[in-house]
């Protein structure tokens, strides 16, 4: 319980951050890059997922010869 309570005010205190650095120009450069960085990443994740979902499926597709 106190480990849910712990994250519950880390989120918070980081969303109040958030919101007052994006009040400022190098705190929007900041958070912006984040996102981009974040988004790269997510990005790379789903290729990757696909990717070996892909060669799975077609190690067990009886139709590929192999």
């Amino acid at each position: 319980m106190k480990s849910l309570i712990l994250l519950s005010v880390g989120v918070a205190l980081g969303l109040g951050i958030a919101h007052l650095a994006v009040r400022t120009a190098g705190g929007q450069r900041l958070l912006d890059g984040i996102d981009g960085s974040v988004t790269s990443f997510r990005a790379a994740v789903v290729d990757g997922y696909k990717t070996r979902e892909a060669e799975l499926r077609s190690a067990t597709d009886p139709t590929t010869e192999g």
